[in-house]
């Protein structure tokens, strides 16, 4: 049985989550994946919820051979009736989770003009919708128990905006207003609502939908004061501080973890001086 801790997972003390049961949605790629392998590693007992069963391949295959306590279920967030009776019956098997990931979503890059109501719809359901209804039947069980911590993935382009994602754009900056209601409205409950806000890092999901050449993703790159792409365990090692005990006084926060990208730049830059001004300074 393997051992080595995933690196998500390396900043935090063991056991960590061993009293927790965590739901993650979209739990079996990119950034959901590290998240659900993070908090097993520390202990958590982990069911990741997608769509698509080919999706919980991989998160499945790691439980066997570590050891985890992992499952898996397909589940289309955008059905408010498939996701109550979700919520209904593994919190009749498991008990009230004490974590929840809403990390599902959906997005590729499309001109405003050129979006189809369809294709609108499908973002926003994903994201937006499934977010709540996530939120509101899993979190139901949670008001029950008084206790637990939900974490939703946003963007940084959800306050900043930008092209060619509008139906990502306005889905997340929902989901970020949603936060931050929620973490008022049920902190009298016992529950945390927070957010993060990842910049761009390497995923096969993002590679195909948002920079799908080289030369776009150099553009994209050079506009990160880090002058790089973030990691997926990156990403995941500040979700799990988020989930942990040692955030316990955070709550309706949005975490930034951007490598920057998203600050002011201003008028200057390096080398670019106007004549006279050295001397004057």
């Amino acid at each position: 049985m393997e051992t080595e801790l995933p690196h998500a997972a390396r900043w935090l003390p063991p056991k960590t989550f061993e009293n927790d049961f965590a739901i993650v949605t979209g739990g079996g790629t990119g950034l959901g994946l590290e998240i659900s392998r993070g908090l097993c590693a520390l202990g958590a007992r982990v069911v990741i919820l997608s769509r698509d069963a080919e999706h919980h391949r991989a998160f499945m295959d790691e439980c066997a051979t570590r050891g985890w306590r992992g499952e898996a279920a397909t589940l289309d967030l955008r059905e408010p009736v498939d996701v109550e009776r979700a919520a209904n019956a593994l919190a009749e098997r498991h008990g009230a989770p004490t974590i929840l990931v809403n990390n599902a979503a959906g997005n590729f890059v499309c001109p405003a003009e050129r979006l189809s109501a369809r294709a609108w719809r499908a973002v926003l359901g994903i994201v937006l919708d499934g977010t709540f209804y996530a939120s509101r039947y899993f979190g139901k069980h949670m008001i029950e128990a008084r206790r637990g911590r939900i974490l939703n993935v946003v963007a940084t382009y959800a306050w900043t905006g930008m092209p060619g994602v509008v139906h990502s754009a306005s889905a997340k900056a929902g989901v970020l207003a949603m936060t931050r209601t929620l973490a008022v409205e049920w902190a009298r409950f016992g529950l945390r609502v927070n957010a993060i806000a990842p910049g761009p890092f390497e995923s096969e999901g993002a590679r195909g939908n948002l920079w799908p050449d080289e030369a776009m993703k150099a553009r994209i790159e050079s506009g990160i004061p880090l002058g790089r792409f973030g990691t997926a365990d990156e990403m995941a090692a500040h979700c799990l501080w988020l989930l942990s005990p040692a955030s316990s006084y955070v709550n309706g926060e949005c975490f930034t973890i951007d490598g920057g990208a998203s600050l002011g730049r201003g008028m200057w830059t390096e080398g670019a001086t106007r004549k006279g001004t050295e001397e004057r300074a």
